[in-house]
């Protein structure tokens, strides 16, 4: 039996979490939900195979990392694991942001969410079947 592959679902709306964890958790994948960012960071030693990274975070009261933050800190504790970024906006601008500093996918929140999350973790985690 092959180890699961470890995703990181990281986003402030339960409602997306528990769409992920339901659609992705398997015998092929272990999913991790995680409400913020600082959370996922603290837990990098696991190693996921992969973080679902939601762009925009909000708390009420207390100020707390956003996506492209988050992003960057992941980046510099393990350059390697592979970061999709989910947003509820399709701005040009961002979209491009993200490209820049080499994010490995960008999918936007609407009804085909969990289709092109498919997609994109095929593409990213299906290609290494051992």
């Amino acid at each position: 039996m092959s180890k699961r592959k470890l995703l990181f679902i990281v986003d402030d709306d339960p409602f997306i979490n528990q769409l992920v964890i339901k659609r992705f958790n398997s015998e092929e994948y272990l999913v991790e939900p995680f409400e913020y960012g600082e959370e996922c960071i603290e837990a990098l030693d696991r190693n996921p195979d992969m973080i679902i990274l939601d762009y925009y975070f909000f708390k009420s009261g207390i100020k707390v990392l956003n996506g492209m933050e988050i992003y960057d800190k992941i980046k510099e504790i393990n350059p390697g694991i592979p970061v999709v970024m989910l947003s509820g906006q399709d701005r040009g601008d961002v979209v491009l942001e993200m490209a820049r500093k080499g994010i490995t996918d960008y999918i936007i929140k609407d009804n085909s969410l969990i289709s092109n999350l498919e997609k994109a973790i095929a593409e990213i985690l299906g290609g290494d079947n051992h």
